[in-house]
């Protein structure tokens, strides 16, 4: 079956092929604009297109036949991804109650967790879960210790955080990597997953944001070559102190 030229390459510019680099290995894939997911020639891993374009085929009856995928599934999916995001967002506002910086925070590290994630690839729930509930246990902490010191964080933040994800219908293994992140986000534990490395690094971005004037320029650099663990998130880094744009108050 002949291509429309929306989907046939002879058509394409420059832009529309490109290299994106691995989240794992930092090797170069190549990837057309109408590719979805593509293995890394380095490391094998799956590696997301962050600039994936459908152009006319979100729309057309033949375009399982023209590109060999359904591209109204992976439709279907971010729109259950956003979905998601927004029940987590009401989760985490009911647990927080008044406490708009601790709200703020959260949505401002989902913020840089995603423009992050577009450049790495990983999980999309995973990330996004993670990233609204990371500091789900600080007021636990507050309550039964006294302090929000990060280890009674990551001790009380992961069965809040398992609770509000089943009460979602998010259970198995998404839950348990969402939790095992939530309570190693501080001291980084035994996890090293794609999707934590994600939230560390927006984390630090968003803590570095809110309080520049503990930090000069040369301790940004620091931390960002010791500490940040993708290179999107020390790319981010690089530019830091930035403050980020105020979210409106409710």
């Amino acid at each position: 079956m002949q291509k429309c030229p929306g989907q046939d390459s002879r058509y394409w510019g420059t832009k529309d092929i490109y290299e994106v680099a691995c989240g794992h290995c930092g090797s170069m894939v190549e990837f057309f604009k109408t590719d979805g997911v593509r293995p890394c020639p380095g490391c094998g891993a799956r590696v997301v297109n962050p600039r994936l374009s459908l152009g006319c085929a979100q729309w057309c009856a033949h375009a399982r036949e023209c590109l060999g995928f359904d591209p109204k599934a992976l439709l279907d999916a971010a729109a259950e991804q956003e979905s998601l995001a927004d029940r987590l967002v009401a989760s985490m506002e009911a647990e927080f109650g008044t406490d708009r910086r601790r709200i703020t925070h959260a949505l401002r590290v989902l913020d840089q967790a995603a423009e992050i994630l577009r450049q790495e690839g990983g999980d999309p729930k995973v990330v996004i879960a993670a990233a609204l509930l990371h500091d789900i246990g600080i007021q636990e902490a507050e309550r039964r210790h006294g302090s929000a010191a990060p280890r009674f964080q990551e001790q009380e933040g992961p069965p809040i955080a398992k609770r509000i994800l089943r009460e979602l219908g998010v259970e198995g293994q998404i839950a348990d990597h969402v939790c095992r992140i939530v309570g190693s986000h501080h001291s980084g534990g035994s996890i090293d997953s794609l999707e934590f490395r994600i939230i560390w690094d927006a984390d630090w971005i968003v803590n570095i944001s809110e309080e520049p004037e503990l930090y000069d320029r040369a301790q940004i650099e620091a931390l960002v070559a010791s500490v940040f663990k993708t290179a999107a998130g020390r790319a981010k880094g690089a530019g830091l102190p930035l403050p980020l744009q105020a979210l409106p108050e409710p």
